[in-house]
């Protein structure tokens, strides 16, 4: 059973005494809350601040970017083994990497590889532009992304990859339940063809893009989307804890997070076994009416 996880990506916001406050809150609105697996993601210079407050709660810290190498000289970046003496989980991949600071999917393979070598917990984002949909793209860009970021990774049960509609992002407008599930679904196939069945059945696939407490439910309706990775809206712990409070499908229990000495691992190879390209192409058209 595939546990549920919800992760608040701050991105370049906070202060000192705001990230201390909103970690405060946090753990007092849903360190309590079953059934779900919580990890917010502080900028690099509040993890500290971050840790302070949540060491000993049931919330998991993460980073939103990490550096493929330890020790070098490679200014303004952080390397794996650093951030593993704060935080569990990383995000690798996010559009905005990918947009605006040039993480194509190799530097992403190796953020991925090395984030795992390290012991830490990836959170790795694919999703596809607007002008790539309405391009009847979508399935394409996806399965470059996942062949690329997870390239020869030693996959372990568990890995957590965020599906970002990058239209979707801070726009407001979010994917419907049915386009979610759908690419998250194509998602889960391509990894079991990668990696092998068991691996596609316990990845977990976020959704990002515009979650609110009114959708959420939506969302997590569809059998195969397991939970969010959220942006802005987590810089309000109201609003963060209100999607976190959500009540769990009865089929999806907690599972015990804890990191494992010896994950079962599937080695992801680039190998096509999934549907015949005349098929994935229909299921593109049916995507664009949606």
């Amino acid at each position: 059973m595939r546990t549920p996880l919800i992760a608040g990506n701050w991105k370049a916001h906070t202060r000192a005494d705001t990230a201390r406050a909103l970690c405060r809150a946090l753990r007092e609105l849903i360190d309590g809350v079953d059934g779900v697996e919580k990890v917010v993601c502080p900028p690099f210079v509040y993890l500290t601040t971050a840790k302070s407050v949540l060491d000993g709660s049931a919330i998991r810290l993460g980073a939103q970017d990490v550096h493929w190498q330890d020790d070098v000289a490679a200014t303004g970046e952080v390397g794996p083994a650093m951030l593993a003496e704060l935080v569990e989980y990383v995000i690798i991949g996010h559009s905005e990497r990918r947009a605006n600071f040039g993480d194509t999917d190799e530097v992403v393979n190796r953020k991925v590889k090395a984030a795992l070598g390290a012991g830490l917990r990836p959170i790795m984002c694919v999703g596809e532009t607007l002008r790539e949909r309405e391009a009847d793209r979508t399935e394409e860009v996806l399965v470059r992304q996942l062949r690329g970021g997870l390239k020869e990774v030693d996959l372990p049960d568990g890995f957590v990859i965020a599906y970002e509609p990058v239209w979707a992002i801070g726009t407001g407008i979010a994917a419907t339940g049915n386009q979610a599930n759908e690419a998250i679904g194509l998602i889960r196939r391509e990894v079991a063809a990668m990696c092998g069945p068991e691996k596609g059945e316990s990845v977990r696939i976020l959704y990002g893009g515009s979650v609110d407490p009114g959708n959420i439910a939506e969302f997590m309706a569809q059998p195969e989307v397991d939970c969010a990775l959220v942006g802005g809206a987590s810089l309000n712990a109201d609003s963060f804890s209100a999607r976190a409070r959500r009540p769990w499908p009865s089929n999806w229990p907690a599972a015990s997070t804890a990191r494992s000495s010896g994950p079962t691992r599937g080695r992801c190879t680039a190998a096509w076994t999934s549907a015949p390209r005349s098929r994935r192409r229909r299921s593109g058209r049916r995507r664009r009416t949606t």
